[in-house]
């Protein structure tokens, strides 16, 4: 069991997708929360979106990408680089939700949405957002 668990942790894919679940699990939870609570889809999905954004930025930053710089024009520059991929993303899903909530079930959209983020993401998180070479 404890080689398992080193070999996830020593593969960046691993705990990227790892930790990602992890915040899409907490998204589901809001999201079904929300719903339950009288919420429509698009307001529930926004909601949750948020609410998981939050928990994947710190967990992606610390332990996905092992960046544990904390200077402050360091994190600057990496909430405004993260904040601006948030936007798009959170467009983009709030869209699809809209786009095809009358023909699919809101989680199933959502899941979809998350599925095509989550490609982008890595790569603009390894090369740009958490690249310890390019913001020493």
């Amino acid at each position: 069991m404890k080689s398992l668990v080193l070999a996830i942790y020593s593969d960046r894919r691993v705990r990227y997708l790892v930790i990602g679940g992890g915040a899409f699990s907490v998204e589901l939870v809001v999201l079904f929360s929300a719903q339950a609570a009288g919420a429509p889809g698009t307001l529930a999905v926004a909601i949750s979106f948020i609410v998981g954004t939050a928990v994947s930025f710190l967990l992606q930053k610390v332990i996905a990408f092992k960046d544990k710089r904390f200077h402050k024009k360091i994190v600057l520059s990496q909430v405004f680089l993260y904040a601006a991929l948030v936007a798009f993303n959170f467009a983009f899903t709030v869209l699809v939700v809209w786009l095809l909530e009358g023909y699919f079930p809101v989680a199933l959209i959502r899941t979809a949405a998350l599925a095509i983020t989550v490609i982008w993401n890595y790569y603009l998180y390894k090369t740009w957002i958490f690249n310890r070479d390019s913001q020493a």
